[in-house]
């Protein structure tokens, strides 16, 4: 596989918000969203076997792994390294973008699917795998980042047409206002959670955080 980072930080978005994390990142997306903030991902890395990014992670006595992108999934031994991460007892988050087909990697035990379900604003949400929304379960998550109202409007389209099992969160992009999507939500009394990028409220905007 091809890794671009691997680092021990603090998990700062969604249900694992503000828990010790070891982060895979893998190299390679097939989206370019207008407010990415991975770019140098986009090609950058080692090669590496999925025995050594074991071995790396051992060191960080830590049972939280974030793997996340670029985009894992389109990687060939992305779903052989997430059964051997849990084979080892951790416990895996996968980061995926929404465009590619989840297929049979949902429901496996000791791994929580974050689904990001693109909105207008990044430029990619008609790039979306919509009916990946049905294959989620409770366990997971779904998440819309947020850049304007256009966006929020959209994001409350899609969960009222396409009833998530999971946890919804609303994110806000990195740089505008969370305010007003806490108020757009209470005005809306929508069942959905507001979620903030706590990585980068303490580190900033940077790499390997």
């Amino acid at each position: 596989m091809k890794i671009n980072e691997i680092f021990y930080s603090i998990q700062g978005e969604g249900s694992w918000s503000g828990l010790p994390s070891i982060f895979i990142r893998t190299t390679g997306c097939n989206l370019r969203c207008s407010f990415c903030d991975t770019k140098y991902a986009y090609s950058d890395g080692e090669e590496m076997s999925i025995e050594k990014i074991i071995k790396s992670i051992i060191k960080y006595k830590c049972k939280y792994v974030c793997l996340t992108g670029g985009e894992p999934l389109i990687q060939n031994d992305t779903t052989s390294l997430i059964d051997v991460l849990i084979k080892n007892k951790y416990n895996v988050c996968l980061e995926t973008n929404g465009s590619v087909d989840l297929g049979k990697i949902c429901g496996k035990k000791s791994l929580m699917i974050s689904l990001d379900i693109k909105c207008p604003s990044s430029d990619m949400h008609e790039k979306m795998n919509i009916g990946n929304i049905k294959k989620l379960c409770k366990e997971d998550q779904l998440k819309f980042v947020i850049g304007n109202k256009k966006d929020y409007e959209y994001a409350k389209k899609i969960i009222s047409k396409y009833e998530a099992a999971c946890p919804v969160f609303f994110q806000p992009v990195y740089g505008t206002n969370p305010k007003l999507l806490a108020e757009w939500i209470l005005d809306d009394k929508l069942n959905v959670k507001l979620g903030l990028q706590i990585h980068k409220m303490i580190w900033g905007d940077r790499k390997g955080v």
